[in-house]
């Protein structure tokens, strides 16, 4: 433990090969080359950046003006970390899916531990790359592909393994939750909201619709699903609303009923041994610790048996929080690393093939904001329809609206069947004395049974 990294011998290196420079994976460099000596001493082995590869590795290797470049091989095609038969370790961090997964799946076909911040690959093909990994005796590990540099796919693997877990909430894309932190401290407007986030850095400035309209998210809460309740869940099946239609009006009369909203991942597993698993707003209490989760931090919420409640808190992206998930796959890797006899340092834990229960016969509770005629009779037509629909009113307020004869009504709704309260919300949009159904969104009370 105590030698120089240049007395070390061959079997004391892992040799890495980087596929992709960009944000991450040059704080993934950088982590590496600066914490070299600290890395060594913890686990008996050095970290040795042997490859680096990307498609515009002349300008990306210009960044990297320090005295170890030499002595590594940069180029800007991928079968040259995947062939070289000296890697032990691939890091994909290029994203997407293609061409990402033929990289991984070659690299472990050639026996190559793979780790990866790529969550939409491992949402979409997770299967598939486990598949392969464990026909070569080897694993894919992806912490950072959830919370960046919050630990939490580790601890559910190793020291949360013995619990079923039986519900996991997690605030888990920072764009949103900025944007919803913003909207509720300073009472800005959504679009206003979303146009500092663009400007900070935090929403992609073309395109923001993977973070708003709920897919970044939807993809995390596959993969902590698959690992929480042992079964497959892939992108697809996770049921997702964004946060395009809350309104400054919504977050204050969330706010008077005690509540807070959030852009929430929910993974259940229920008691006819189905999975839900739905991303979408939530009012859920003022005084629940994930209410206090604001601006781009992230949280992922869970209820173990015998563990009870456990949460991971932290900066959900950035190179250097997501560079330390990935640095620490790689030592997990490099703990009980063999080069002549490979096996998995986690593995596939999904076991078990568990039905995604549709959206329709989810039960949930429900805020819903109306604009209606401010007259005698209206509230008993919309209770009719609720009661005619199996839907109980919990509680409700009026506020005067502006116009005069207007008025809004807001209802929060006992857990009922989605697709009875659809139903009920669609027939009484179609009211005389209802304006407009202005907005449902769903409600969290986020209370854990045993």
């Amino acid at each position: 433990m105590n030698k120089n990294l240049k007395e070390r011998s061959d079997r004391d290196y892992i040799n890495i090969g980087i596929i992709g420079l960009g944000y991450i994976g040059s704080g993934v460099f950088k982590l590496i080359e600066s914490q070299k000596e600290y890395i060594a001493k913890k686990t008996g082995r050095c970290i040795n950046i042997k490859r680096v590869v990307d498609k515009e590795i002349d300008k990306r290797a210009q960044n990297f003006k320090l005295p170890f470049k030499d002595q590594i091989i940069f180029s800007d095609n991928p079968d040259d970390i995947i062939n070289d038969p000296q890697i032990d370790v691939v890091v994909e961090l290029v994203g997407g899916i293609e061409p990402a997964c033929t990289y991984l799946m070659n690299s472990l076909k050639k026996g190559k531990y793979v780790v990866t911040a790529n969550k939409d690959l491992i949402a979409n093909k997770g299967e598939n790359l486990f598949a392969a990994a464990s026909e070569n005796n080897v694993d894919i590990l992806f912490e950072a592909s959830v919370g960046g540099g919050i630990p939490i796919i580790g601890p559910m693997k190793s020291s949360l393994a013995a619990n079923n877990i039986s519900k996991i909430v997690g605030i888990v894309n920072g764009t949103t939750n900025y944007i919803l932190t913003r909207m509720q401290k300073e009472n800005l407007s959504f679009e206003k909201a979303l146009s500092i986030a663009q400007e900070l850095g935090y929403a992609e400035k073309v395109n923001p619709a993977a973070d708003i309209e709920g897919n970044d998210a939807a993809c995390k809460l596959a993969i902590l699903s698959s690992i929480a309740f042992n079964s497959r869940v892939v992108f697809d099946e996770v049921y997702r609303e964004g946060i395009k239609k809350i309104t400054l009006e919504d977050i204050r009369y969330a706010n008077d009923l005690g509540y807070v909203i959030k852009l929430l991942a929910i993974g259940s597993e229920e008691d006819d041994n189905s999975i839900c698993v739905r991303v979408h707003p939530a009012l859920i209490p003022r005084d629940h610790i994930l209410a206090s989760i604001n601006f781009a931090n992230n949280a992922v919420y869970l209820y173990g048996n015998f563990v009870g409640e456990v949460m991971s808190y932290g900066q959900g992206a950035g190179d250097r929080p997501t560079a330390s998930s990935v640095v620490g796959d790689i030592i997990q890797i490099a703990r009980n690393f063999n080069r002549e006899n490979k096996k998995p340092v986690f593995g596939c834990t999904c076991f078990t093939n568990k039905p995604v229960k549709p959206v329709d016969e989810m039960e949930n509770k429900f805020y819903s904001l109306m604009e209606v005629k401010d007259r005698p009779g209206v509230l008993a037509k919309i209770a009719a329809v609720f009661g005619k629909n199996n839907v109980s009113i919990e509680s409700m307020i009026q506020k005067q609206a502006k116009e005069s004869a207007v008025a809004r009504l807001v209802f929060i709704i006992h857990r009922v069947l989605n697709r009875d309260m659809f139903k009920s919300i669609d027939e009484i949009s179609k009211l005389d004395v209802v304006n407009q159904v202005l907005n449902v969104i769903r409600v969290e009370d986020l209370q854990w049974k045993d």
